[in-house]
């Protein structure tokens, strides 16, 4: 028995640890195994089409529900959303939020308040798959109660087959901190 416990001992050590040195299986052939939503294919054909497909979905009169499952289609499982701000002691902060934190926080007041934002100016980036787009942009209530410009800042991916997103970042307009001229529109 003595001889046998410490086998016993070694043999159920190396066990679970074999079994993690096992790498799990993809199942898909996107770049991610994600249980989101479908896309319509016309709102990630194009970076312009996945653009203007991100500015339409939160857009709209009060009332009018959105469409959360077409927003969460668009961007990646993984995806992060986050605004920045300074205080008013002048300490950068940021929010970190996944596309379902965003929806929780802000879905049922647009959708109440009625909100439009729309694209003003883009510059864009491309290397291989991969693309950065600085989109200038102008987001008010219909009650006229809120207006912000400012700039989201995109990470976008291109799989083959359509285009995702990864991550937004963005931050508004304020006195200190104006919209430069080389992102607006040119006149």
């Amino acid at each position: 028995m003595r001889r046998l416990l410490p086998a016993l001992l070694a043999l159920s050590i190396a066990t679970p640890l074999a079994a993690q040195t096992t790498p799990p299986a993809m199942t898909t052939d996107t770049p991610l195994n994600t249980s989101m939503p479908a896309a319509a294919p016309a709102d990630v054909a194009s970076m312009d089409s996945i653009m203007a497909a991100l500015y339409d979905v939160i857009s709209g009169p009060p009332g009018k529900a959105r469409d959360w499952n077409r927003m969460r289609s668009l961007f990646v499982p993984e995806a992060r959303m986050i605004p920045t701000r300074k205080t008013k002691e002048g300490a950068v902060r940021m929010r970190w939020m996944t596309v379902n934190d965003y929806v929780a926080t802000s879905g049922a007041l647009i959708e109440r308040d009625g909100f439009h934002e729309r694209e003003l100016a883009r510059k864009t980036d491309r290397f291989g798959n991969m693309a950065q787009v600085f989109s200038t942009y102008d987001g008010r209530t219909d009650k006229g109660d809120y207006h912000e410009r400012g700039i989201n800042s995109l990470q976008l991916l291109f799989d083959g087959k359509r285009w995702w997103i990864v991550s937004i970042m963005w931050v508004g307009e304020t006195p200190d901190t104006p919209l430069p001229a080389d992102y607006l529109p040119k006149r």
